[in-house]
């Protein structure tokens, strides 16, 4: 028993850590889209953490979002910021998605599981952005000015009068709709892919 126990453990271990890399890929693999400011940039890194929640529980997800960050902190151009969000949103989307899949693993709620996971994701956006980072990134790239920052959301929709107003208009939908992304393809692939990850034989 204790040997299962033990091999178990060490292909959870290698499957978190495969994962883990192909995510840190995938954040590496991002770009802006319209609409949005520069520095906001869309990247699919939480799709294999979602899929390590899934399969191994909400531990190997995070595991799996902080290595990425780590490993991208390298080269990051925010200061750590970026990184920082995504670790906090990353964990904010795949533990709930992982507990509530865990309760009954069954395809409708693992859907359940990733759509409250993406709104929780979506809805954290605005808290962790606002009395966390935005106050970080503005005193490190804007010299405490929040007006700069402000005219960068402006130049895309005038009528927007403040950093809340931007976080509810531009991050929360886009913090969602990332989600989506994750969400969509883990319904379609997480059948296929959860006996490889598991070590299980295909049927």
């Amino acid at each position: 028993m204790s040997s299962k126990k033990q091999i178990f453990s060490v292909r959870q271990l290698t499957m978190t850590a495969i994962l883990a890399a192909i995510s840190t890929v995938l954040m590496f693999v991002n770009f802006s889209i319209p609409l949005m400011p520069p520095f906001i940039k869309l990247d699919f890194s939480e799709l294999p953490a979602l899929i390590a929640s899934f399969s191994m529980g909400p531990v190997s997800g995070i595991a799996v979002c902080l290595v990425k960050n780590l490993i991208n902190l390298i080269q990051s151009s925010t200061g750590g910021i970026g990184e920082l969000t995504n670790f906090l949103l990353g964990v904010a989307f795949v533990v709930p998605a992982g507990l509530i899949y865990k309760i009954k693993k069954t395809k409708t709620f693992a859907i359940i599981g990733a759509f409250t996971g993406a709104f929780i994701m979506a809805l954290m956006s605005y808290p962790i952005n606002l009395f966390l980072v935005f106050p970080i990134y503005i005193r490190l790239f804007f010299n405490g000015d929040s007006d700069a920052l402000l005219s960068m959301y402006q130049a895309i929709l005038p009528s927007v009068k403040s950093i809340s107003q931007c976080l509810i208009i531009f991050h929360i939908p886009f913090t969602f709709f990332k989600a989506l992304i994750s969400v969509i393809i883990t319904i379609f692939a997480y059948k296929h892919l959860s006996p490889i990850i598991k070590g299980k034989k295909i049927k």
